[in-house]
């Protein structure tokens, strides 16, 4: 029970309301430490309860009485690496402080800088930003971090991947040198441990992943394929599950655009995220997708973080990341909660490299499935029009699996 691990009766009660019983373990390991005060490194995996890993003993923190609950100045920040982890972990905050006075702000990049400037002029306690964002705001002094109690570092390995270490370290300037620091991480390479050292003191480490760094309900399915058979091959995959939704990875923003105008020519409902598309567009899609109005969401890797997707069934890696620990990422998005969940990879020759290296990061064989009998004519009648099982599987060895 979550009141065995210190959390106070508001805190417990939120949780009841939202019909949380039983916690986690990464909730196990880390509430009663941060409750301490002590600053904390964690590595979980994607999907684990993270978020209330980290939010409820904070806000049990910042709401106890005599705390400046409701004042002007925010007392907590978390940072994210992307606009959607941004608004998911501000939903989930805001539900979490919802019996207490507190209020929680996002500010992220991609939309209009006035919203936010009023949310903070109105008073924030916890403020859950983006570096880049949070630094424009730092520059139109419209917010103040001289009060910040408790820092929350997010995805810590995925914010150093996407360059935010200079933008990392002028916001920790901005903030007292007397403050609680967390770093929550999928993974821990020696970047991460370092940034652990620079921003945090005596850290307690807390690590519930033993080696395993995708959830273990997700199996891993490895398909050859020639470049120009990728789509064809998409498609049957899609055929073999037709009322499964599915996430699909590209690596480029080009590539996500054509695979989603070529799926909706074979008939499938599809959206694309990346990059180019602004924040209204991309919220739309991620909403489209959420209801069941589309049923594939084709995706650049700034969607491996962020997206809370209930119950989602199937990854598929139409190319393979150029970093393995993206791999994680993705893969992450499925398999949540003790749910069940599949990641499908298209692996071309040319990517055999690739394949091996996320092997050696992933504890879980990559299953590799037999060639599938693909006839076009079939899948450009779109999903449904026939599915072909044929072949047979074997697991795939990172130092023996090889091209053919």
């Amino acid at each position: 029970m979550f009141s065995q691990l210190g959390l106070g009766a508001a805190a417990c009660a939120s949780l009841a309301r939202l019909g949380y019983q039983t916690p986690t373990p990464i909730q196990i390991k880390a509430i009663p430490v941060v409750l301490t005060g002590a600053d904390l490194l964690a590595r979980a995996q994607t999907g684990t309860g993270k978020t209330a890993a980290f939010g409820l003993p904070m806000i049990d923190r910042l709401s106890t009485p005599g705390a400046n609950a409701g004042g002007r100045t925010p007392r907590a920040l978390v940072l994210v690496p992307t606009r959607e982890l941004a608004v998911q972990v501000h939903q989930a905050l805001s539900a979490y402080a919802a019996p207490t006075r507190l209020r929680v702000a996002a500010i992220f990049g991609g939309v209009g800088m006035g919203p936010q400037i009023q949310s903070l002029r109105r008073g924030a306690d916890i403020v859950v930003a983006t570096p880049g964002r949070l630094i424009d705001h730092l520059q139109r002094r419209t917010v103040d971090l001289s009060a910040i109690e408790v820092l929350t570092l997010d995805e810590g390995d995925r914010m150093l991947d996407m360059g935010f270490l200079p933008a990392l370290r002028r916001i920790v300037a901005a903030l007292p040198r007397r403050r609680q620091t967390m770093l929550f991480s999928a993974t821990l390479p020696e970047a991460v441990i370092r940034l652990s050292a620079e921003f945090t003191r005596d850290a307690v480490r807390v690590d519930v992943s033993t080696q395993q760094v995708v959830a273990a309900t997700v199996t891993h399915h490895v398909h050859h394929v020639a470049p120009e058979r990728k789509r064809d091959m998409l498609t049957q995959i899609l055929n073999e599950d037709d009322a499964a939704q599915a996430l699909v990875f590209c690596r480029t923003k080009r590539g996500a655009n054509r695979v989603g105008e070529d799926l909706g020519q074979r008939g499938v409902r599809a959206g694309v995220i990346h990059g180019n598309k602004s924040q209204g567009a991309r919220s739309r899609a991620l909403d489209d997708f959420k209801s069941g109005r589309v049923r594939v969401l084709v995706a650049t890797d700034i969607a491996a973080r962020g997206l809370d997707i209930a119950h989602l069934p199937l990854v598929v890696n139409f190319d393979l990341p150029l970093v393995a620990e993206d791999y994680v990422h993705r893969v992450g998005r499925t398999g949540r909660a003790g749910q069940r969940g599949r990641a499908v990879s298209l692996v071309t020759a040319s990517e055999a490299g690739l394949l091996r290296q996320i092997q050696q990061v992933v504890v879980a064989p990559l299953e590799r499935v037999g060639a599938l009998a693909v006839a076009a004519t079939d899948t450009r009648r779109g999903i449904g029009a026939g599915r072909n099982r044929s072949g047979g599987r074997r697991a795939v060895s990172a130092g023996r699996w090889s091209a053919a």
